[in-house]
């Protein structure tokens, strides 16, 4: 049997100025206690470490590392890797997203006695162990997002139609459960699911095309769970520091997007105009915040 067909499941890391943050990811991910494969693809980074990633894993004959000329952007990147897959699960995970020698394998024995469910998260902590917000969430319908921007949660505490949009509030389950929608940090989905649903949209340059998998996941008919066992430790931003107000455009110009695609005919005009209204004030707001503070760092180094 060669080291191919014994994989058990495929990691695809997309980088981009990664550092040695995605050195990290790559050896964690290594280290799992089944076989695994990490596929590497690099979307043009200027900080060197697609070189030492090459460099340090040259040995490794379960790594690959393939480069891009530009950046394609997350989806298009995980979309190239996918047809190189072997593995019998494909796990999406974040360059700056560290797993634990055991994660894997506990997720992959969740989806294996579950055969309904075709995608499954693990518990991802920030690095001082508490709960990410978005590790386990409720899809962002457009009412649900008018109710986050409006702070209307907070306003009407314990009506269901006025919960956040994140359930790391919530009590931590004691066992798997189904949600509506998991992290893109840490996506395991198994091959049947894969097939039937395909690849990612990669109209979405970065973000939102997570909710947008586990949307058209939903709709096909399989379950998304959520293992509250199995542990990651997600570094988040640490790979998009250096270009917040593009981050935050591509964040907003998916969000658009993924309303557009799956709720255009589900809500009144009135209220997506409202909704896009806010999303592009919200955009307004945080890129004059990422300048403001980056005029302050300047002029107080001056």
């Amino acid at each position: 049997m060669s080291e191919k067909e014994s994989v058990r499941c495929s990691v695809l890391v997309v980088n981009y100025n990664g550092g040695s943050m995605v050195l990290d990811c790559v050896r964690t991910a290594l280290a799992s206690l089944i076989r695994v494969e990490v596929l590497v693809w690099d979307n043009a980074s200027a900080d060197g470490s697609p070189d030492v990633l090459a460099e340090t894993f040259e040995r490794e004959p379960l790594f690959s590392l393939s480069r891009s000329q530009e950046n394609i952007g997350f989806a298009a990147g995980v979309n190239r890797l996918l047809s190189n897959a072997s593995g019998e699960t494909v796990l999406l995970l974040n360059p700056d997203c560290l797993v634990e020698p055991e994660t894997i394998d506990k997720v992959m024995q969740v989806l294996g006695k579950n055969p309904k469910a075709g995608m499954a998260g693990c518990l991802i902590c920030n690095p001082d162990g508490s709960e990410q917000a978005g590790c386990r969430r409720q899809v962002p319908t457009p009412w649900r997002s008018l109710v986050r921007v409006l702070h209307l949660d907070k306003v009407i505490t314990g009506h269901p139609r006025f919960k956040g949009l994140s359930l790391n509030t919530t009590p931590l389950p004691d066992k798997p459960v189904e949600v509506e929608a998991i992290s893109g940090a840490f996506m395991l989905v198994t091959r049947a699911a894969l097939h039937d649903v395909g690849p990612l949209d990669d109209h979405y340059f970065m973000h939102c095309e997570d909710l947008d998998w586990c949307m058209r996941f939903r709709q096909k008919g399989w379950q998304i769970l959520f293992v509250p066992n199995a542990l990651a430790v997600h570094h988040q931003g640490h790979c998009s520091a250096s270009r917040p107000i593009a981050v935050e455009l591509y964040k907003h110009k998916g969000m658009l997007r993924f309303y557009n695609k799956f709720f255009r005919h589900q809500y009144p005009g009135l209220l997506m105009w409202v909704v896009k209204g806010s999303v592009w004030t919200r955009f307004g707001l945080v890129a004059v915040y990422h300048w403001a503070g980056k005029r302050l760092r300047r002029s107080g180094h001056a």
